[in-house]
């Protein structure tokens, strides 16, 4: 059974879900959207773990505008995961995320590699933005800024999702259009910034020593299996699963295979 808990960190409060109990796994999701894109595998958990999928900074139901404050960093989500961790008084972790949601795993692997006994690294990528990319994302801050989360999401959908999804699965097209609709403007540009402004994490690659996971969709256009295959080889001990009929959003489109490589790994690694 799935919980919902809030929990103050950082002098905010934050909204996690959890289910299972032992072993925890810290699950961070993409942008634009919410914890609530982890419910598939909260209600797939394996024996002996605890999975915990909170709410990044300004996503979420809980979420509120912060006026004139200044837009967060890679590092600040990375500190607000720690926070999470030292509220719920978890030493350590399994840490895993899936797109926007690895790039905090990595800042935290940078800023506190300590908290980690594993990683998952889903539909995601090291590298710091190429200025084609840093220019689609400023593109991208001016439609929200004018247009709002709509404008969002019905831009992104058709490059989140493969095409199997696109022609076969229109309740997973809703369900993620309504997370990206939900989300605050404000929490939409801030998240862009701060991905436009993340370092390399590809020089610390072959530093992380903690079983690793890595997942990415067949259908992936945004960080193709090519880019996880050479990450996989970069890390010292990982292992790498494609999954079938599935684009950027993996385990939203493909959910019991998803659930089924990660439920494998965290009993047979870790």
């Amino acid at each position: 059974m799935i919980r919902e808990r809030r929990v103050n960190v950082n002098g905010r409060q934050t909204r996690c879900l959890e289910a299972g109990a032992g072993w925890p796994l810290i699950l961070l999701h993409a942008f634009p959207l919410n914890a609530d894109m982890w419910r598939p595998q909260l209600e797939q958990v394996p024996d002996g773990w605890r999975f915990i999928a909170p709410d990044l900074r300004g996503f979420g139901p809980d979420a509120r505008p912060t006026p004139g404050g200044s837009a967060p960093t890679m590092d600040d989500f990375a500190d607000d995961v720690a926070g999470l961790m030292d509220a719920l008084e978890m030493p350590e972790a399994t840490i895993g995320g899936l797109s926007m949601g690895g790039y905090v795993a990595f800042a935290l692997c940078r800023r506190a590699p300590e908290r980690f006994t594993g990683i998952i690294l889903a539909d995601t990528r090291p590298h710091a933005d190429t200025p084609a990319a840093r220019e689609a994302r400023r593109e991208m801050i001016a439609l929200a800024e004018k247009e709002g989360s709509a404008a969002v999401a019905e831009r992104m959908l058709p490059k989140l999702v493969g095409q199997t999804t696109t022609d076969s699965r229109p309740e997973v097209i809703a369900v993620i259009r309504r997370m990206i609709e939900s989300a605050p403007v404000a929490a939409i540009t801030g998240a862009l910034a701060a991905m436009l402004g993340r370092p390399d994490s590809t020089p610390e690659l072959s530093a992380i020593g903690w079983p690793a996971l890595v997942l990415v969709g067949a259908e992936d256009e945004i960080t193709p299996p090519a880019h996880a295959e050479g990450m996989q080889r970069a890390l010292t001990r990982s292992r790498l699963v494609v999954i079938p009929e599935a684009g950027h959003l993996s385990s939203l489109e493909a959910p019991a295979m998803f659930s089924a490589a990660l439920a494998d790994f965290l009993q047979s690694h870790i």
